[in-house]
């Protein structure tokens, strides 16, 4: 799987952004999704996911409610809808793949097996 991600770019404090991710190879709606961000000298972090069978979403607790990630499995394209964006929300954000991950893992990055190159979003106050 080939993940493509695109929408990055700059925004003012109170914004919003959309990011979307598109895969490539293999059929999409059997990947758990997620999407991680790792600002400048800090480790990358969960950001949100949606599970592959239920559609379940997940979110990291300081973004629920600002973040939405959605998809669509007939376009092979998973979305991270950022509202109210706040200057601490600038950095790379990563759309992730995996077909083998299990409700507890869904946080760890270490179990998604396919990454999209990053998109950069920055925020200014």
């Amino acid at each position: 799987v080939q993940l493509q991600a695109s929408g990055g770019g700059s925004a003012q404090a109170g914004d919003s952004l959309g990011l979307s991710c598109t895969a490539s190879g293999r059929t999409f709606s059997g990947y758990t999704v997620g999407w991680f961000r790792q600002a400048a000298g800090k480790e990358r972090e969960f950001v949100a996911a949606m599970f592959r069978n239920s559609g379940s979403t997940y979110y990291a607790n300081s973004l629920r409610g600002r973040f939405t990630i959605s998809r669509d499995n007939a376009k092979n394209t998973v979305y991270l809808q950022m509202n109210n964006l706040k200057p601490e929300d600038t950095a790379v954000y990563y759309c992730a793949a995996g077909g083998r991950i299990i409700m507890s893992s869904i946080w760890n990055s270490r179990a998604y097996d396919y990454w999209g190159q990053g998109t950069l979003v920055t925020v200014s106050s």
